[in-house]
């Protein structure tokens, strides 16, 4: 059974700083990417950033140069540091693992909210 442990989300700050981790367990593949994507109510889930097996990076256009997506491969975990927030990027954030082989494996969610 696939797990997701999530953290890291909360209240920030417009111009502050988060970092979120996603650790999966129940998973014994590791050629396979990790990433976050975000959600808004009334809005299609939108990809934030992902990670390939061999740390190949791809980021949306409007988080580019603020958030940086890592990864450890040893952990199974999936990081999102998120520098010079902004109130647009409040959202739920998820994790996801991309195998290829079948269905995407999703969090729960951990939600970011950027407000003064």
């Amino acid at each position: 059974q696939v797990q997701f442990v999530e953290s890291g989300g909360g209240l920030v700050e417009p111009g502050g700083s988060r970092r979120l981790s996603c650790v999966v367990s129940g998973l014994y593949w590791r050629t396979y990417s990790m990433g976050w994507y975000r959600q808004v109510p009334g809005n299609e889930r939108e990809l934030v950033a992902t990670a390939s097996a061999t740390n190949t990076s791809n980021y949306a256009d409007s988080v580019k140069g603020r958030f940086t997506v890592s990864r450890d491969i040893t952990k199974n975990a999936v990081y999102l540091q998120m520098n010079n927030l902004k109130p647009e990027d409040t959202a739920l954030y998820l994790c996801n693992v991309h195998t290829g082989l079948g269905p995407d494996y999703w969090g729960q969610g951990t939600r970011v909210i950027v407000s003064s």
